[in-house]
């Protein structure tokens, strides 16, 4: 039997997302982007990242946090980027001096 997908609407996919991202809770973040993966056909998310479709099941699926790479490549084959923007309502403080390497 083949599973029928919901459409994507990937500004409803993102607003979800980062509903869970503003939480700053790596396991709510996970949990949520497993759950956006039920819309998806994993197995075409794991042809694209080059993961097995069970690392990608027990990467969102329990409490265990997948590393960082796997979440990049997931949320991509998802059609979605990742970015970093100042945190509302943050007080700005001066940068700390770091030497960067390029």
């Amino acid at each position: 039997m083949t599973k029928t997908y919901r459409p994507i609407v990937p500004s409803q996919l993102a607003e979800q997302l980062n509903k869970a991202f503003y939480s700053a809770e790596p396991h709510t973040i996970c949990r949520e982007i497993g759950r956006a993966l039920t819309d998806f056909n994993v197995s075409e998310i794991a042809k694209e990242t080059g993961l097995q479709r069970t690392s990608i099941y027990r990467a969102f699926g329990s409490e265990r946090l997948p590393n960082f790479a796997t979440v990049l490549a997931v949320l991509t084959a998802m059609g979605l980027q990742l970015k970093v923007a100042p945190k509302r309502g943050a007080m700005r403080r001066a940068p700390a001096q770091r030497n960067f390497r390029a």
